[in-house]
């Protein structure tokens, strides 16, 4: 199978002049989000997330959900009125307020925040959990946030990862946990060094060769599926993508390009 070059549209990204006013605006919106999000964590959280959960974990769980819709909702307004940016939506309707499995492309570092849009718009921005890196953990203030919302952190080591994954979704097979999903099946953001290496792997085992996305790893999806197959409603699975999308064996590898405006192209899998 032969190895097929990164299309010329995936590599010439659209970027903007990066302008001392467009820097002093970014800089602004991240010093809002990263100190309400000190806020939160500590005034708040603390009472949602230990005192109530001492009598009840759904309400505990219901609470820091709108604790956590309620800071991130100031992310589609900084992202999109000051900032100024476009998003825009097509494809499959979500429908609001259901449990959903949500798979995406990683294109940016920044894709996971672009899901907070979607939620948004879908009254379940506190709902999103994420499977990420470990490290991330150990984040400042952002760290103590993701244990708090019960993200799911991966060593990515299978043998490490499955079980830390079995355990905490079998907590959320309750229909009533609110719970946005969110998986990156690529495990890494996108780059040309890393979709060759991705070329290379799946033209020696015999398997899709992508051009525009890396290789999926299936393992870690499929655990998510399993577990929560039975508690999602209409047994749903979103998968919020943008330009176009490819097809890789048994579910859909979104793509994603850089530039103004950001879209979405949403696909519904019902199973």
């Amino acid at each position: 199978m032969e190895l097929q070059e990164t299309p010329a549209s995936a590599k010439k990204s659209k970027h903007f002049p990066l302008t001392p006013f467009r820097i002093i605006r970014g800089v602004i919106c991240l010093s809002v989000l990263l100190s309400t999000a000190f806020v939160f964590l500590i005034y708040f959280v603390p009472v949602a997330a230990v005192l109530l959960r001492l009598f009840s974990t759904l309400y505990s769980r219901k609470v820091v959900a709108l604790l956590f819709g309620l800071w991130l909702g100031l992310w589609p307004f900084l992202f999109e009125k000051v900032n100024e940016t476009t998003v825009v939506f097509s494809g499959d309707k979500v429908p609001p307020r259901e449990r959903v499995l949500l798979i995406a492309n990683h294109r940016t570092e920044v894709d996971w925040m672009y899901v907070w849009n979607l939620a948004y718009r879908k009254g379940c921005l506190g709902h999103i959990k994420y499977l990420l890196k470990k490290s991330l953990m150990k984040l400042p203030v952002f760290g103590w946030g993701f244990y708090v919302l019960e993200f799911i952190p991966l060593e990515r080591d299978w043998v490490v990862d499955e079980p830390v994954i079995k355990e905490t979704l079998s907590t959320f097979t309750n229909p009533q946990d609110p719970l946005w999903l969110t998986v990156f099946p690529e495990g890494t953001d996108y780059s040309d060094e890393k979709c060759k290496a991705s070329q290379k792997f799946a033209s020696q085992n015999g398997l899709p060769v992508l051009k525009n996305v890396l290789l999926p790893k299936t393992k870690g999806f499929y655990a998510c599926l399993e577990i929560l197959r039975s508690s999602l409603d209409a047994g749903s699975i979103f998968l919020p993508c943008s330009i176009d999308t490819c097809f890789c064996s048994t579910f859909v590898v979104p793509v994603a390009f850089d530039g103004k405006p950001v879209n979405f192209n949403v696909t519904k899998l019902v199973l």
